[in-house]
């Protein structure tokens, strides 16, 4: 597996290129952003990367001079030199062609005031995620708006069994697909956040605590598919509330991991609002975790979880190459109904999504996607069972139990 495999984020990156004069392509480092950036190089495009210290030093000392002379350029590495978003301001008001500055960033850059200070208006943003199975098995779905309206796509391939342990353990940085043993991937996954936190987390942070952020690192995949607590947290971790909320902030700005929040509409007073805990990457998730294929093979126990971090991932990715202005919430009530996943549309229409890593679809597994439906009203679309299978089954109007692999189905 390499990073030449076609990217369908490529397609919306090209398109705004022709209409804005910033674009920013951020996504977890080792995502593959600099691959594909430099896949749209066109000549007389300049490319530049702050991870070299010398070019950084240069930016960083003189932003205005620095960028002086360059016409249209590609800089990667974005947030390692946040001064130069001022210039690139400064740059895009004196000439406003479109693609001129087409930049990458292993951090969120919009959380930061600087960012919507400076380019609000000029700049569009693309998120680039590790590779989605669809892209690693050349489909390119786009499943999501027929779930609004019930209509499924066709699924030709259904990966089943121990196959999908194996796909959903594997993840999908170019780096991980690469090494072919768990220790291999051991190997990068420690190199990898040793670099994260080394350097990515001192471009965008004051920390320096850095073992308590590696612990904490350490701990959260044992709470994938929970409510978060941070009381909790606290207490497995020898850190106070507050921490690690700033740290699980700093996680999530460097794509580590997501809080999905809880799906509620102000005028209902029984649900719970607390997040529930994803990791983006379900290869990193297994690997920090010491899961592999044989175990998860032998007792699935711990499997629901990592397969629910998994769609989450994949959904992420979808909505990333259309655009679409789609939110991804949970649901869960006072009496312990819950969804897994629940997207709401900009209509507020909504659709539940509960994940199963069962091969077997009962009934009452559909308990919480009914109750969505009784809360939701006229909001509610469709609701679903993802589940470890090849056939589309219907449990009542607007229910389906439906194989995972729609996920990747064209």
């Amino acid at each position: 597996m390499t990073d030449f495999l076609q990217r369908i984020a490529k397609a919306r990156i090209e398109e705004a290129l022709e209409d804005s004069p910033v674009v920013l392509v951020k996504g977890p480092r080792q995502s593959g952003k600099t691959t594909l950036v430099r896949m749209l190089e066109r000549e007389g495009r300049d490319y530049i990367t702050l991870d070299d210290e010398t070019v950084l030093s240069a930016a960083s000392s003189d932003p205005v001079g620095f960028l002086r002379g360059l016409d249209t350029v590609i800089i990667d590495e974005i947030q390692r030199a946040p001064e130069l978003l001022r210039a690139i301001k400064k740059a895009v008001d004196e000439d406003r062609r479109a693609g001129r500055f087409l930049l990458t960033g292993s951090a969120d850059l919009m959380t930061l005031p600087i960012v919507s200070e400076s380019l609000a208006g000029r700049m569009e943003t693309v998120s680039l995620y590790p590779f989605a199975a669809a892209e690693m098995m050349g489909t390119e779905p786009n499943f999501i708006a027929g779930l609004f309206e019930g209509k499924l796509p066709r699924i030709p391939k259904t990966i089943v069994g121990d196959a999908l342990v194996d796909l959903v353990l594997a993840g999908g940085y170019p780096e991980m697909q690469r090494r072919s043993t768990a220790r291999r991937r051991t190997a990068w996954v420690r190199d990898y956040v040793d670099a994260l936190i080394q350097r990515d987390v001192r471009d965008i942070s004051e920390i320096e605590r850095f073992d308590e952020l590696r612990h904490l690192l350490r701990i959260l995949p044992h709470y994938v598919g929970q409510l978060i607590n941070l009381a909790d947290l606290g207490r497995n971790t020898g850190l106070d509330a507050k921490t690690v909320r700033r740290y699980l902030g700093l996680l999530e700005q460097l794509f580590l991991v997501r809080r999905i929040e809880a799906w509620h509409r102000n005028d209902l007073k029984r649900l719970v609002k607390s997040p529930k805990l994803a990791f983006i990457d379900t290869g990193l998730l297994a690997t920090l975790r010491e899961m592999d294929a044989a175990g998860m093979r032998a007792d699935r126990t711990a499997f629901g979880g990592v397969l629910e971090s998994y769609v989450f991932g994949e959904i992420l990715k979808q909505i990333a190459w259309t655009g679409d202005d789609i939110r991804i919430a949970h649901f869960r009530d006072k009496d312990g109904m819950e969804v897994d996943l629940v997207l709401e549309n900009a209509n507020r229409q909504c659709i539940g999504l509960e994940v199963k890593a069962s091969a077997t679809v009962r009934t009452d597994d559909f308990r919480g996607l009914r109750k969505l439906s009784e809360v939701a009203g006229a909001g509610f679309s469709a609701g679903y069972v993802l589940y470890d299978g090849d056939t589309v089954v219907p449990f009542g109007d607007g229910l389906f139990a439906v194989p995972l692999s729609i996920l990747w189905s064209p």
